[in-house]
């Protein structure tokens, strides 16, 4: 064990720190939706300038070319819309860098494996921890290539990185690229030009606490009536006063409606997002609003009530309940879930599965879900994996980023707490340690299910393995001790847990078998039994059953065995023994 690494501790994850509710804007009349287009193309028009201007400045950016950006744009819209411009312009922008040091981090990761098996011989094994060599002189050419490949493009987006350079597109680089390719899409042009239009528009607002509902350019009463701010020029299209358009559409949020009309009644900040799914042609209002960081339970409180050990994988959860001494309780359950289909079926059923186990996890009555703190990042370059194209889709498709954030939000609203856990050879040690042992003719265990026990076993901060074996385990459970060890010495360790004298059951039945029927005969041909003394105990050849007398018949016996006299009974014609 000495070449693995250190495993992490395990941590409860922090909730949620904001909340989103969407309803629809229905019956919105046609001079609602003009005000609406009108407003976004305008504000979006403006959000583009902001961002190349803001990629323009780069490293040199600083609070006076802030300033002067916002001056800008309060000109052509107002003050609230301008600063919600410009913080947009700088999370997208360091959105951007962010995404530009994952790529470094993958080119560096696949020149190191290229380098490395380009310096090895041809057909050369590898081991679980590197690859081994090329299998051919053609392939180990056509690799090189692809190592210098590699090493310009490193070399590119390093001196992006250190020039302060990033590329970003407003409306998305995946419906940019659609342009080229409108026959396979299914799209005509005019199609395809008002997707584009939609994702460009603008139309947010930041909340403001103490205003007036929470939100001066958006503002959305208790009654569900929607009024916006319309920006300098197009003041007027206003049909209220102060240069304001109220639509006829209202809303009315179903999910988290009480909490949403708590905090508009006390004037506190509410941000909202109106915009527009060209598909379906309907108009959406999101809703949202921060919550103030709760400090988490410690683990121990978390783990007190024991946990759902919980293993991902592409297909399903596969989950296990334990108790806090970390021993399996019940039986494996899974929950499936397909990810094929479109992104919105795809979050759908994540949604429905993490449902059903959450539910299942609180039916238990536990108070903690135990889950790997996953990560493919390194796992996903085509150089370490480039022969097992289908393992690197598997891997590649499964979303844990967005698993990470569905379950902490919807664990925290039924009251569960998250513990993260290292996810280092969870899999191989479940299935070492706790596969074999609790399969039976009657509970199938798989490679996952086993793994579940593992990360829940690591979540409560026991070892994967106790030493002592799941059969131990079992044996305690029902008042019995393991066999004993093959000495009694001291360096043979101490017997397992004996039941106490006292203890109920001690002397009872054996514990029902599990690998044949009631009535049936064991595989093994041994039927279960009571406890019984042996049959070389003296006077219970037949009952089985321990027999003490105050005297001994020794002279007696012998008697009964010369004249035949049944034994056990005295003879009155028998002559003393000399």
């Amino acid at each position: 064990m000495g070449g693995l690494r250190r495993l992490t501790a395990s941590f409860v994850v922090c909730g949620p720190c904001g909340v989103a509710v969407r309803d629809r804007l229905k019956h919105l009349t046609p001079q609602d939706e003009r005000v609406l287009r009108a407003v976004g193309a305008h504000q979006g028009t403006l959000a583009s300038r902001d961002l190349k201007t803001r990629c323009v400045d780069g490293l040199e950016h600083g609070a006076q070319t802030w300033a002067a950006r916002k001056r800008t744009l309060t000109a052509r819209s107002s003050s609230r819309i301008a600063g919600a411009i410009t913080k947009a312009t700088h999370d997208q922008w360091a959105l951007a860098r962010r995404c530009q040091a994952a790529r470094i981090q993958n080119l560096n990761a696949g020149i190191r494996t290229l380098r490395h098996r380009l310096s090895l011989p041809l057909g050369e094994k590898g081991t679980k921890r590197a690859a081994g060599g090329y299998r051919s002189k053609n392939e180990w050419f056509r690799k090189s290539r692809r190592l210098a490949a590699l090493e310009a493009r490193h070399a590119a987006a390093v001196a992006d990185w250190q020039a302060g350079r990033v590329r970003v597109v407003r409306g998305g680089k995946r419906l940019l690229n659609t342009r080229h390719h409108l026959t396979q899409a299914r799209l005509t042009e005019d199609q395809w030009r008002h997707r584009w239009e939609a994702e460009r528009w603008f139309l947010a607002a930041d909340g403001e606490s103490g205003k007036r509902f929470g939100n001066e350019t958006i503002r959305v009463t208790p009654d569900g009536e929607v009024s916006i701010k319309l920006p300098a020029p197009l003041v007027h299209l206003a049909n209220t006063r102060h240069g304001r358009y109220t639509l006829t559409a209202t809303v009315a949020f179903a999910h988290r409606g009480a909490e949403w009309a708590d905090r508009i009644e006390a004037n506190r900040a509410v941000a909202y997002r109106i915009h527009l799914n060209p598909e379906r042609g309907r108009w959406y209002l999101t809703a949202s609003w921060q919550r103030p960081v709760v400090q988490t339970i410690p683990l121990a409180a978390a783990c007190a009530w024991g946990v759902v050990g919980v293993d991902t994988n592409a297909d399903h959860f596969a989950a296990y309940r334990l108790d806090r001494q970390g021993n399996p309780v019940g039986g494996p359950h899974r929950f499936g879930y397909d990810l094929s289909g479109t992104t919105t079926h795809r979050d759908a059923q994540i949604r429905h599965a993490l449902t059903r186990l959450i539910n299942w996890a609180k039916c238990a009555g536990v108070a903690a879900i135990g889950i790997e703190d996953l990560d493919f990042t390194p796992e996903k370059t085509r150089e370490k994996h480039g022969s097992r194209k289908r393992f690197r889709q598997l891997i590649s498709g499964m979303p844990t980023g967005k698993l990470k954030a569905r379950i902490v939000s919807m664990a925290a609203e039924r009251g569960l707490s998250i513990v993260a856990v290292d996810p280092a050879h969870t899999s191989l040690w479940g299935a070492q340690h706790w596969q074999k042992p609790l399969t039976t003719p009657h509970r199938k265990m798989s490679r996952h299910d086993a793994a579940s026990i593992a990360i829940g076993r690591r979540a409560l901060g026991h070892p994967v393995r106790d030493g002592v074996s799941p059969a131990r385990t079992e044996l305690r459970a029902w008042g019995r001790t393991a066999p004993p060890p093959h000495d009694r010495s001291d360096r043979a360790g101490h017997r397992t847990t004996q039941a106490a004298p006292g203890d109920r059951g001690r002397e009872g039945n054996r514990p029902p078998a599990t690998d044949h029927a009631p009535e049936g005969v064991p595989p093994s041909g041994k039927r279960k039994r009571e406890p019984s003394a042996s049959n070389t105990v003296r006077d219970a050849p037949s009952t089985q059953q321990r027999v003490q007398d105050s005297l001994m018949h020794t002279g007696q016996e012998r008697w009964s065995a010369v004249t035949g006299a049944p034994r056990g009974r005295p003879c009155p014609q028998s002559p003393p023994w000399p």
